[in-house]
This record gives structure tokens, C-alpha cells and sequence, in this order.
């Protein structure tokens, strides 16, 4: 990697075809690796580990890096490939390396996570799946993001922009924070004390932890009972954000899609019937990365 100088912005991004190949088997050499220290059991499936199994003795860097087939290797220079014709390019065009933290990380905060990549105030997520929107944006992605945003408490960062890099068709799709929280329907807009919340939430109710027994199921919902967001009069009750002034009636919902939703948030004890007021999500669910996330903002 030091001798590629990956770095030197007065390079081009790509090399040549030989050592493009020749990182990409060190970059799937890498992922079995990860895949050892995220998932220990998935890790018995891969070539890696049944090659080193089968001949410890003989199990060199040379031998590492010769098993990813061919067609692997392919796959991962034409991403590489694809990243030099595009928006990462001009990106990286634009920016210095000292811009740039590679796997950004969150310490004070009491759950392990770290991002991909966090350039100049552009917070970055990488996606390689074949297709990462065929049913549009999933929950689960859209979560990781703002979660990312939330957890940087101290602005390390200085997060002002979220967005994803989607490597097999080279495409970099990007949001100011203020429109990501408006198109999540975020309750609370004001980062600082969104941020102050997830703290406490994550202080108070340790994440993935399931309630054991009244006690600590009823501490729980007094925190997220406490910490919900309180929605005034003149405010749609689903998002929290102002109404707009109508020359008919009062509108009881800004737009159309909160009007859909509301229904639906009803039904799951999401949204009190009558009255606009946040209310406290059931706790069915686990106390931390479900729970936390819907204390915070209907999704």
C-alpha cells in the first residue's frame, strides 16, 4: 500500500493492471480476515481458513494470496476501475489526505461502531452489493447513517453531509444532515440535542440488551419516557415540524405522507389517538438499537 503512495493526490487513482491485481487479492485476503473478527463461525467457511486447515506448515503469503480465483479478482479491479472515471474521483480530486480518516470511530460512547470513511465533512459509507437499492433504501441502511452522525458527539468530525458510495455502478449519492433528518421524519432537528439524547439513551439503556423483568423493563420506559420528544400544539404530530397555515381548516398533519403515516404509527402505540404529543414506543422489541431509534424519530 505505502509503495502504491495511494495518497499522492498527484497520481492517478488507479495503477498498473498488474498491481491492481495484486491489491485487490490483498483487499479479499483482508475481508476473510474481518470476516474472522466479526463472525467466527462464518469464518470456518471460507477459503482462508480451510486452506490453512488443510496444510499449516505451508501456509505463506504467497499461498494467501493466490486463493481468491480469478473471477474474484476481476470483480474487485473493475470496481477499482469504475472509481477512477467517477464522483469518488472528483472527490478525491478535491480533497487532501489529511481531510481524510479512513474508519472513523466514537469513543466516549458506550457501543462499538465505526463508519467507512469521513472526507472534509462528508461522512461516507461504502456499498458493494450487487443491488444495494432495488427496493430503494432499506431501513437498516438509512439507520447506519444517521446512528454514524449521532454517535460523533463531540463533532469530532464536523459531519455535514451523509452519503454512499455504491462501488459496482459508481455512484455517490449524498444529503446535507438537515434534509437526511427531514426525510426521516426526525422529531428533535437540532443535532447538538439529538446527539444528547442518544448518549443517554445508550448511558441508560445499554444497546442490544434485553429488559430482564419488571424492574429494568420499567427503568427503561422512564427513560425513553423522559428523553421522547415533546410535540406543541401547531405542530404535525407525526414529524414535529410547524404546520402550514391553511385558509380552510386547521390542518392536523403537514403533508400527505405524515397523513399516511399516522395511521400506521397509531396502530403500533407509536402515536397517541386525539392528541399531538409524542408518545413511548412498546418495549417488545430490544431495549438498544430498535427501541433507542424510535424514541428518537418515527421510522
Amino acid at each position: 500500500m505505502h509503495r502504491l503512495d495511494l495518497d499522492n493526490r498527484a497520481l492517478s487513482m488507479d495503477r498498473a493492471h498488474d498491481e491492481e491485481e495484486d491489491l485487490a487479492r490483498m483487499l479479499l485476503a483482508g475481508a476473510w480476515y474481518q470476516v474472522m473478527a466479526r463472525n467466527p463461525y462464518g469464518f470456518t467457511y471460507t477459503q482462508l481458513y480451510l486452506t490453512a486447515l488443510e496444510d499449516p506448515g505451508g501456509f505463506t503469503l504467497d499461498r494467501l494470496l493466490q486463493l481468491p480465483n480469478q473471477d474474484m479478482v476481476d470483480d474487485v479491479v473493475h470496481q477499482l476501475y469504475l472509481a477512477t472515471t467517477g464522483p469518488l474521483e472528483a472527490l478525491r480530486a478535491r480533497t487532501r489526505p489529511q481531510d481524510c480518516t479512513g474508519g472513523p470511530t466514537f469513543p466516549g460512547v458506550n457501543i462499538t461502531a465505526d463508519a467507512d470513511l469521513v472526507v472534509d465533512g462528508l461522512l461516507l459509507d461504502f456499498k458493494s452489493t450487487k443491488h444495494p437499492f432495488a427496493r430503494g433504501l432499506s431501513k437498516q441502511t438509512a439507520n447506519q447513517l444517521i446512528g454514524y452522525l449521532l454517535l460523533d458527539t463531540a463533532d469530532r468530525y464536523r459531519i455535514d453531509t451523509l452519503g454512499l458510495y455504491l462501488t459496482r455502478s459508481g455512484v455517490l449519492a449524498c444529503w446535507p444532515v438537515e434534509e437526511y433528518l427531514s426525510l426521516l421524519g426526525t422529531c428533535r432537528r437540532d443535532l447538538p440535542t439529538l446527539r444528547t439524547v442518544v448518549a443517554e439513551l445508550l448511558a441508560g439503556c445499554q444497546a442490544d440488551a434485553i429488559p430482564q423483568g419488571q424492574e429494568e423493563e420499567g427503568q427503561a420506559r422512564e427513560l425513553l419516557e423522559r428523553l421522547a420528544p415533546v410535540i406543541e400544539a401547531g405542530h404535525c404530530p407525526v414529524c414535529a415540524q410547524p404546520l402550514p397555515a391553511s385558509a380552510r381548516r386547521p390542518r392536523m398533519y403537514c403533508s400527505r405522507w405524515c397523513t399516511g403515516r399516522a395511521s400506521t404509527l397509531r396502530k403500533r402505540q407509536n402515536l397517541a389517538p386525539g392528541r399531538p404529543a409524542a408518545t413511548v414506543p412498546r418495549l417488545n422489541q430490544r431495549c438498544g438499537s430498535k427501541t433507542t431509534l424510535a424514541a428518537l424519530h418515527r421510522p
